[in-house]
C-alpha cells in the first residue's frame, strides 16, 4: 500500500550472481520531489520522438526508498520523467538512476521477463518491471513502485531472497533416480511431458509467493513457488522421489496452508496455473494416503 510504512531500503550498483543492483551514495530521509533533465513536468503529453514517431509523455514515479544505514524507516520520493511509448517501468527506473539519482538501488539482469530479477510491486500489484509498460498503466498519477512483500528489505526496491530459496531447496527441485546410469537418455513420451509442463516455465521470481497473504504472516510457510517446483518434478514420470516431497509438502506450512486466494496465479508472470498445480499436489498427497 503506497501509505504504508515497512521495512525499506536503498542500494548500490554492482553484480551479484549475474544480477545488476543498482546504487551508490545516500539520499535524503523524507519525501522529496525530482524533476528530470529539461525540468519535465508531470503527466504531460510530449508529442513524439523525432526519429521514430514514437509518443512521449512525463510520468511521475512515486517510489518507496530506504537506506539501512541513514534511514530509521522507509519514506517516499518522486521522480518526474520524460518517457515513450514503448518504455517499461524498468526503464523509467534505469533512467532515474542514470540521471538524476544514483542512490537508487534495484535488481535487473535480462531485462526481457527471463531472469526474474526485477519482480517488485507496481501500483499495489507484483509484476515484472520489465514487462510492465508504462502506457499500460494510469500514468495521471504517480505510479507507485515499492519491493515486494514478505520478504526483509535489504535496500530500497531490493528484498532479500534467501527465505524464498531456502523454502525452494527444502523441496529437492531436482531429479532423483535410483539404480544403475542410463547408458543412454531417459526417454518420455509426448504426454507424460505435458503432465508437468506449466510448472516447468517457473523463473523463481517470487511473485506468486510475495503475493500471498499466508506467505506475509507467516514466515514458515512453504509458499507457491516451492510448491509450483515440487509439482514440476512429483509428476515427472522418470523421477522417483515423489514420496520424499509428498512427505515434506504434507508438514503443516506445506500444501494445507494454501487458502486457494489465486493471488500466486494472477500475480504470476508466466502466466503458470498455480493454484490448480498445488490442488493436484494435494490430490495426489489424499491418493497416497487412500
Amino acid at each position: 500500500m503506497a501509505g504504508e510504512k515497512e521495512p525499506g531500503t536503498r542500494s548500490a550498483t554492482g553484480e551479484e550472481g549475474g544480477e545488476g543492483i543498482a546504487t551508490s551514495g545516500a539520499a535524503p530521509s523524507s519525501d522529496y520531489d525530482h524533476a528530470g533533465k529539461g525540468g519535465a513536468s508531470p503527466r504531460q503529453e510530449k508529442g513524439t520522438d523525432g526519429a521514430g514517431g514514437i509518443p512521449s509523455f512525463d510520468v511521475t514515479m512515486r517510489l518507496r526508498r530506504y537506506n539501512p544505514e541513514l534511514d530509521t524507516e522507509p519514506h517516499w520520493e518522486n521522480y518526474t520523467v520524460t518517457m515513450y511509448g514503448t518504455d517499461r517501468v524498468l526503464d523509467a527506473l534505469s533512467k532515474i538512476k542514470a540521471e538524476i539519482d544514483g542512490t537508487l538501488t534495484f535488481r535487473r539482469s535480462c531485462a526481457h521477463g527471463i531472469c526474474g530479477s526485477d519482480a517488485m510491486r507496481v501500483n499495489g500489484r507484483n509484476r515484472l518491471a520489465c514487462k510492465t509498460l508504462l502506457k499500460d498503466l494510469d500514468i495521471s498519477k504517480p505510479v507507485v513502485v515499492e519491493p515486494i512483500k514478505g520478504l526483509p528489505v535489504e535496500k530500497d526496491l531490493v528484498v532479500d531472497m534467501e527465505p524464498f530459496f531456502a523454502a525452494y531447496r527444502e523441496v529437492m527441485p531436482f531429479l532423483i533416480t535410483r539404480g544403475a546410469e542410463p547408458t543412454r537418455e531417459r526417454v518420455q513420451s509426448q504426454p507424460d511431458r505435458e503432465r508437468f509442463d506449466d510448472t516447468t516455465k517457473c523463473i523463481l521470481c517470487a511473485a506468486c509467493t510475495s503475493s500471498c497473504p499466508v506467505f506475509w504472516t507467516d514466515g514458515q510457510y512453504f509458499g507457491p513457488a516451492a510448491i509450483v517446483n515440487a509439482h514440476r518434478f512429483i509428476f515427472d514420470s522418470r523421477d522417483q522421489g515423489s514420496d520424499l516431497r509428498l512427505e515434506i509438502l504434507n508438514d503443516r506450512e506445506g500444501v494445507w496452508r494454501c487458502r486457494t486466494i489465486f493471488n500466486c496465479s494472477e500475480a504470476c508472470p508466466r502466466g503458470i496455473q498455480i493454484t490448480k498445480a498445488i490442488a493436484e499436489v494435494k490430490q495426489a498427497l489424499i491418493a497416497r494416503k487412500l
